[in-house]
């Protein structure tokens, strides 16, 4: 077997931050830095226009860099937000020169609220989800407890300006990764900055969930979102990781394939919604047509099923009465390893389907043969088995997937090696 790691993920390479990586020039009057999610200026002899700032960390140096590329101090007149993520944000107070406007869309504030209010909450989710990549004694508490940029310049559907000699329209599009995403376009220059609001890679499926959780991401608005950028005809495409997307062609083949990818997947679950199926069913019977395969990206096509059954029905499947409680199937496990003959027995069942390759069934045996007894060898033995047979069926192509998994397998041998002492 070999273990996957998300280290490998293709996405790493896009978040890595390098302080002592230059900036790059996208043509004579815009400039890019490759940060956590990149950040742009559009610059012009009145003044500078900023395209996302950075982490906390990283703001100080992204004007740095920006101004070395330049041979002058930046003049920042404008700060265009295109979500709240500390990531884009965090960089602020390094670019609030005296007079600066920073833009953002009307929901802004109120995601950044949201942020702080569940930080502890959102915290250790995001510590398991990407447990191979913190480490233990280091709690990324800096996403939820960032200053927010201030004053504010906000809008609801779109926002129009002309500045320096050139016209920016600013475009809601928010049932992309957060509800405060805008896209920015440059109609006179044929460019569109979308951000992270198709997802953080290029030519995957759009981010609709995450393993940590977030607010829901609305399919069908996405898809309205998407048939209104690609409407503009962009021959420029920045969005917040990788190089810039060139040539009209490309990029409307680009959208064209990812639109109709989303749409297969939302129309084959409405279907078999209204054909009576249940979710496990669809999420086990629902794949994309190798014309509309996509690139690796955070979750596998069964998250994206649910994300639409779950936006259109809800948390209640119909499937069981007790789903309506909340006493939960695992307040009865310990009373069925009982039955079962004890926490032994259910791991050498479980590992029986391991061998068998079926690791998800062995988890339901592990999780209730732990249940009651949470130390017991064989059992722990049998879940680190399990996570690593889907850690490795992952290829290290489901980013969110794999963490998720990566982080079980730490605690588990965590778990395993106490009992050793």
């Amino acid at each position: 077997m070999t273990l996957f790691r998300t280290l490998d993920h293709p996405m790493i390479a896009m978040i890595a931050w390098d302080p002592g990586r230059p900036a790059e020039r996208i043509n004579d009057h815009m400039l890019m830095v490759r940060a956590t999610s990149n950040a742009h200026v559009i610059t012009a002899d009145e003044g500078d226009v900023v395209i996302n700032t950075g982490t906390p960390a990283q703001g100080k140096i992204i004007r740095q860099r920006m101004e070395e590329a330049l041979g002058r101090p930046l003049k920042v007149a404008k700060i265009i937000y295109t979500q709240s993520h500390p990531d884009h944000i965090g960089g602020w107070e390094f670019f609030a020169d005296p007079g600066v406007e920073t833009i953002v869309q009307r929901n802004f504030s109120q995601i950044c609220d949201e942020r702080k209010l569940l930080g502890p909450f959102f915290s250790e989710r995001n510590v398991r989800v990407l447990a191979a990549l913190i480490p233990k004694s280091d709690k990324p508490d800096h996403w939820f407890t960032t200053p927010d940029p201030a004053p504010l310049t906000t809008f609801a559907d779109g926002y129009a300006f002309s500045f320096a000699g050139r016209k920016y329209e600013l475009i809601s599009v928010s049932s992309g990764e957060t509800l405060d995403a805008l896209a920015v376009w440059m109609p006179e220059e044929k460019t569109l900055f979308t951000g992270n609001w198709a997802g953080a890679i290029y030519g995957a499926l759009p981010n609709f969930y995450t393993a940590r959780g977030d607010r829901d991401r609305s399919v069908p608005g996405w898809l309205a979102d998407l048939d209104k950028l690609m409407g503009l005809g962009a021959e420029l495409l920045i969005t917040g990781h990788e190089q810039p997307i060139r040539g009209a062609d490309r990029i409307k083949a680009d959208f064209t394939k990812l639109r109709d990818a989303v749409r297969y997947i939302h129309d084959e679950t409405v279907k078999g919604m209204n054909a009576q199926k249940d979710l496990p069913t669809l999420m086990a019977e629902i794949s994309l047509p190798a014309h509309l395969q996509m690139a690796p990206g955070r979750g596998p096509v069964s998250w994206y099923v649910r994300a639409v059954w779950e936006e259109y029905a809800g948390w209640f499947r119909h499937q069981s009465t007790t789903e309506l409680y909340a006493t939960q199937p695992r307040a009865i496990w310990p009373e069925l390893a009982e039955m079962a003959g004890g926490a032994g027995a259910l791991a050498a069942r479980a590992q029986a389907h391991i061998t068998a390759g079926r690791p998800v069934e062995a988890l339901h045996l592990i999780e209730v043969a732990l249940a009651a007894e949470p130390t017991n060898r064989a059992a722990l033995e049998a879940e680190l088995a399990a996570y690593e047979q889907l850690a490795d069926g992952t290829q290290s192509k489901v980013f969110d997937e794999l963490g998720w998994l990566e982080g079980r397998i730490i605690k588990t041998k965590d778990a395993l090696a106490a009992i050793a002492v």
